[in-house]
């Protein structure tokens, strides 16, 4: 009998592949005792009886919209232990509408910077960049990050707004080029966790596709991060 509670919740915009990317990591949860549900609505968020049994939360919703009860209850469950993860935009470029939501993240997408002008062809491809993720100090001792190398990879660079709340565990450099308007380079989070109440919070900005999410580095900092992140934390040495 499974000893926790998974609950997935996914929708919003179809480019980031909602269905498709939830239900890739199904079976980790699975042989990790997890029960999982998944929801299509973040309906299920005003739902106290459902959120109150709620181990594990993994929203995929990218953009979209929230309700004030749904919002109240999402922030509920995770101040009561309930634990929130994600990646990529369905977890942080969801509900861009509510600066409450943002307040419980930590942390919001607000651009990926494009290739130079000369090299644009006018698809997806544009805001494809080789960028490095890099592993902070912090990164290099916290069980999720832990053993994992700087990586590389060539997909969206998210640049990112974010409080000083956060525990930044890997990182991303936006170079200043000749046709860029920031005249310097800006660092953005690109892993994090965050306190909130008595819950956990794990973000990973990569993401953007399911090739990426099949990078091994990728996939194990965010299967880390759902183990991480749940109420009845494993001991994840013993991976």
């Amino acid at each position: 009998m499974s000893s926790r509670k998974a609950l997935i919740v996914r929708g919003g915009w179809d480019g980031h592949h909602p269905v498709e990317s939830t239900d890739a990591f199904i079976p980790f949860l699975l042989a990790n005792d997890f029960d999982v549900t998944v929801e299509e609505s973040t309906g299920v968020y005003a739902d106290a009886e459902i959120m109150g049994g709620v181990d594990l939360i993994l929203q995929c919703v990218t953009m979209s919209e929230i309700g004030r009860e749904e919002l109240a209850g999402l922030r509920d469950a995770v101040a009561h232990g309930a634990g929130l993860a994600g990646w990529h935009g369905g977890i942080a470029d969801s509900f861009r509408n509510s600066a409450d939501y943002l307040h419980l993240v930590g942390g919001q997408f607000v651009t990926h910077p494009s290739r130079a002008p000369g090299q644009l062809v006018g698809d997806e491809t544009d805001n494809f960049l080789r960028h490095t993720i890099e592993i902070t100090d912090l990164g290099r001792e916290h069980e999720i990050t832990a053993g994992i190398d700087d990586f590389v990879l060539e997909t969206e660079q998210y640049w990112v707004l974010h409080d000083d709340l956060i525990d930044v565990l890997a990182t991303t450099t936006h170079p200043s080029n000749d046709y860029s308007p920031w005249h310097r380079p800006s660092r953005s989070p690109a892993v994090w966790t965050r306190q909130w109440a008595a819950g956990r919070i794990f973000v990973a900005t990569p993401g953007h596709s399911l090739d990426v999410l099949e990078n091994p580095s990728v996939r194990r900092i965010i299967e880390n991060g759902l183990l991480w992140s749940s109420r009845a934390k494993p001991d994840l040495s013993l991976r």
